[in-house]
């Protein structure tokens, strides 16, 4: 997949925006603070319905502005695709598809888009939400209908938040309130779901990692890949000790999703009485870990930072071969968002030899001779949100 073209309307710094890149590497320099990852952050819009630096769309939208539109030109071979999002400040977004309306979440069918950014190391290193953030933006990528059930789930689970702090507040005890039975249905259902499809990615994940790490850091370090399932018992987002990335292990390899719906059933039951007293569903896929290991240990707590960052960054390369081996749109598109900035000359070296053969790779930089050369082809300058393109420049 190529992004021909990127037009934005009133998104982030730009009230408008034109952005025309090529097949194979594009650069885009500038100072921080430029717009440059603000550009990269509207394509990953389009493939994953979210954004990698905040967690709710409003910030996205330029100050004094309701909404902010996003639209790209996609080629799929000899097809092409007119992608575009309205983002609004309040409310449900909106699409279109070749100018006709579309569910938002029609728009990963179109756009396969891998980023890399500094941001990555919160995912080995950070809570446990940047790396389930992380496995369902990949999701949503692989099985875009994902993204409704994921959104349905979220619905459903603060539906259910409301009603435990409604029976706290009166003090309802756990067999006094029947009607959390309904959402309680509701929320197996969805959530059983969920986990089975992060435990089916994790698995397919596994062996593409393990290769990414090796090529990254230039060793075998045996990275790993397990759940840590807040249905098993334990709860991942409290304890650091994993409770439960055993069981979660075993579970993936079975992907039982009957199975799982009866672990999380039974497992809501047995918290039912601490779930009224906190007000809070205690259990489910919102609350479970991915658990990352090299060299059979944690890597939160126990990876040097260049093992942190090899990691990291083979999540993300995995990512791409995983979308790439799948997908009959072709590659994914590569955003590099200032990332080399953040590691040492080997994997400058190493992460470009790997990702500059991609149909198509967008690299920011603050500094241009960060960049290796192998990736220098398309130069983009970008200052204080206005776009200069070094070949428009030349051709004129």
């Amino acid at each position: 997949m190529i992004v021909e073209h990127l037009s934005l309307v009133d998104f982030r710094n730009y009230a408008t925006a034109e952005l025309a890149l090529h097949r194979g590497p594009n650069v885009l320099v500038g100072r921080n603070g430029q717009g440059k990852t603000n550009l990269a952050e509207a394509v990953v819009f389009l493939a994953t319905l979210g954004s990698h630096r905040v967690s709710s769309d409003a910030p996205m939208v330029r100050d004094g502005q309701e909404f902010a539109v996003i639209r790209a030109r996609l080629s799929h071979g000899e097809r092409r695709v007119l992608a575009e999002v309205q983002v609004n400040r309040q409310g449900s977004n909106k699409a279109r598809i070749n100018g006709s309306p579309s569910k938002p979440n029609e728009l990963p069918r179109y756009a396969h888009v891998v980023l890399f950014a500094p941001e990555d190391l919160q995912i080995v290193r950070g809570d446990p939400s940047a790396r389930r953030r992380f496995v369902d933006q990949l999701l949503i990528q692989r099985i875009p209908r994902i993204s409704a059930v994921l959104a349905d789930y979220d619905r459903v689970l603060k539906q259910r938040n409301a009603l435990l702090k409604s029976a706290r507040a009166r003090g309802i005890r756990g067999e006094g309130l029947s009607t959390l039975d309904v959402w309680d249905d509701k929320l197996v259902a969805l959530g059983s779901e969920i986990i089975t499809a992060r435990q089916r990615l994790a698995a397919d994940l596994q062996q593409p990692v393990a290769d990414a790490y090796e090529a990254i850091a230039g060793a075998d370090h045996r990275p790993q890949l397990e759940w840590a399932l807040s249905v098993s018992g334990g709860d991942p987002e409290e304890d650091d000790d994993m409770t439960g990335a055993d069981e979660a292990s075993s579970l993936g390899k079975l992907g039982d999703t009957q199975r799982i719906a009866e672990m999380f059933r039974a497992s809501l039951a047995a918290k039912r009485s601490k779930e009224i007293d906190r007000g809070l569903t205690l259990t489910g896929p919102h609350r479970d870990d991915l658990v990352l290991r090299v060299r059979d240990l944690p890597v939160k707590g126990y990876a040097s930072h260049g093992e942190s960052w090899s990691v990291a960054l083979a999540l993300r390369l995995a990512s791409a071969e995983l979308l790439r081996s799948e997908s009959p749109a072709g590659d994914p598109v590569l955003i590099l968002d200032d990332v080399f900035a953040e590691l040492d000359a080997d994997r400058r070296q190493r992460l470009a030899a790997l990702t500059a053969g991609y149909e198509q790779v967008v690299v920011t930089a603050a500094v241009e001779e960060d960049i290796p050369e192998v990736l220098h082809a398309h130069v983009v300058r970008i200052s204080a949100g206005t776009i200069s393109d070094e070949r428009e420049a030349a051709d004129d």
